[in-house]
């Protein structure tokens, strides 16, 4: 391909760059084009791959039917077959009318399937039918249908790595990946960096109607060296925060510009904001909650071991240890077998295999587990009554709201109504 036609495809679909590894992608989409061959876009996420496939299909012969994109990690896995080839009237709940899919309204033109390796298997497999024979059967119809499509897919994983997973289809694979194009990610294209921010600032400056900005010779270093882990769609960002932000001063220095960059080591969005003032992370806190637990557990362990080797036990050991009783009711009795009597367990602070103490040894050990727990679920059924009670008369009997108010489901509060009788409030 001549350096004017590359231009030209350039200046067409808007393509701003120079960058050997961008000239041979846009060829290779170029040469490709009048053929009906699957192509396999990849690249990082930004990178510009829709692009490619408005290139394959506005040069070829089928430029004057449809082109329909099609993101496939946004449609719910429960409705994209329907989606792509279309439903019949009564075929699942909802389907009040037939309805035609991509594949049915395309007929002639291109598709282009971006994030092709979010797709279902089940949906691969209709969809590997429709390279392979150009047929495909609508959700709830039996009918063999034909179409002419050409499929342009494309994404920002690894397909093979998918493929070893078994997430992906090995046989589509090879099918969609006819002719393979890379499209490189922003910092793989050198220069092209420096195009594209005076490109956006040039836009911006138009949008805003304020003065463009513009990059000292530190600055430029800065931006080049940065990684772009967003690509394009990043710089893009960049540039429009700083075109609207920079108010005073349109000329941006290497130190301002590093202001407006996120951390090399992280990529947007920024770090989760959401902690507590000692920089800890909601995990952190849960492991935090989990070892002091942990803690007052073996010092409630060592001190009930301290107190039964004990020969009486001793007031000043409970008072020195209150804190580790304020919400412990029961002592938990575990029987040997229904006629023999019962016995506790004790955790070794610094071994596996408990202790056991015959309740002969203890006489003042009794049995009041069954008793405490028996009271104990009377006493919580009882504030569950009162409360469902409670927010039925402030609701004026509307168990919708009711519920909302409790913090169930209404399935369950009806559940609840009956279980206490109380159907007649």
């Amino acid at each position: 391909m001549s350096e004017s036609e590359l231009r030209s495809i350039k200046q067409r679909f808007g393509i701003i760059g120079n960058s050997d590894l961008l000239n041979h992608a846009i060829t290779v989409a170029a040469q490709v084009s009048p053929t009906d061959m699957s192509v396999l876009i990849t690249g990082e996420s930004g990178s510009g791959k829709e692009s490619f496939s408005k290139i394959i299909h506005h040069l070829s012969p089928r430029k004057h039917n449809q082109f329909i994109a099609i993101n496939c990690g946004s449609i719910p896995e429960g409705t994209i077959d329907s989606e792509l080839f279309g439903h019949e009237k009564g075929s699942f709940t909802g389907a009040h009318e037939a309805r035609k899919g991509y594949f049915e309204v395309s007929n002639g033109g291109t598709i282009f399937l971006d994030e092709i390796g979010e797709m279902p298997l089940a949906t691969q497999a209709r969809l590997l039918r429709v390279l392979e024979n150009g047929e495909f059967i609508k959700v709830g119809s039996s009918k063999v249908q034909k179409t002419d499509v050409r499929v342009v897919a494309a994404t920002n994983v690894n397909l093979i790595k998918n493929v070893d997973n078994g997430k992906f289809r090995e046989d589509l694979y090879y099918r969609l990946s006819t002719v393979p194009i890379y499209v490189p990610p922003l910092r793989e294209r050198g220069q092209d960096i420096d195009l594209l921010f005076r490109k956006f600032a040039s836009d911006f400056s138009e949008r805003y109607r304020v003065k463009p900005i513009t990059l000292t010779e530190d600055a430029k270093v800065v931006l080049l060296k940065y990684r772009f882990p967003g690509n394009i769609r990043q710089l893009k960002n960049i540039v429009e925060q700083i075109s609207v932000l920079s108010t005073d001063d349109k000329i941006i220095d290497a130190q301002k510009l590093t202001s407006y960059l996120p951390s090399q080591n992280t990529s947007l969005p920024a770090l989760y904001k959401n902690q507590d003032k000692e920089g800890l992370s909601e995990r952190d806190l849960l492991y935090k909650v989990l070892f002091d637990m942990k803690k007052d557990m073996n010092e409630l362990k060592k001190f009930v071991l301290k107190v039964l080797k004990s020969d009486s036990p001793n007031k000043e050991i409970i008072d020195d240890h209150s804190e580790l009783f304020e919400d412990l009711e029961t002592t938990s009795i575990i029987p040997r077998a229904s006629h023999e009597e019962p016995v506790l367990l004790n955790i070794k602070s610094n071994s596996n295999e408990p202790e056991i103490y015959d309740a002969e040894d203890h006489d003042d050990i009794q049995d009041i587990t069954h008793e405490t727990e028996e009271d104990e679920s009377l006493s919580l059924e009882k504030k569950e009554k009162e409360l469902i009670i409670k927010a039925l008369n402030k609701n004026n009997n509307k168990r919708k709201y009711a519920a909302l108010d409790l913090g169930i489901s209404e399935r369950t509060l009806y559940r609840k109504i009956k279980q206490y009788e109380l159907e007649d409030l």
